[in-house]
């Protein structure tokens, strides 16, 4: 799935801590906690909390989230599904394919997995 460069800007723009706040809430209405939240996005990006904070504070964008990101978990790839209607294994651009499994985590969060199957460890 190609996406166009405009929404690719547009989305890249977005500040992680205009988002994050929809996750959280996402996550509380089905009983998880922000530290579910933060451990699936600590999980992906290999950023501890000090930094995951840090990132919130600074208003960072999510395209420089993702390209700034120590260490993108190598299990990443096993995240498979459907999200905004689009099939994330599908996304060609890989920054937004980045940006679009961490919402997939977060539903699958939401939607009562346990953190052993959203985290793919066995």
């Amino acid at each position: 799935m190609k996406t166009d460069e405009k929404t690719l800007k547009r989305v890249y723009a977005y500040s992680l801590d205009s988002v994050y706040p929809h996750y959280i809430t996402k996550a509380e209405k089905k009983n998880r906690s922000k530290a579910e939240v933060d451990e699936v996005i600590c999980w992906l990006t290999g950023y501890n909390q000090k930094e995951l904070d840090a990132h919130l504070n600074e208003g960072t964008s999510l395209g420089d989230f993702f390209t700034q990101a120590p260490e993108l978990n190598p299990n990443r790839s096993l995240i498979k599904g459907v999200i905004c209607g689009v099939r994330v294994e599908e996304i060609e651009e890989p920054t937004m394919r980045e940006i679009r499994y961490m919402d997939k985590l977060i539903d699958e969060l939401a939607k009562g997995k346990t953190m052993e199957k959203i985290l793919r460890t066995s």
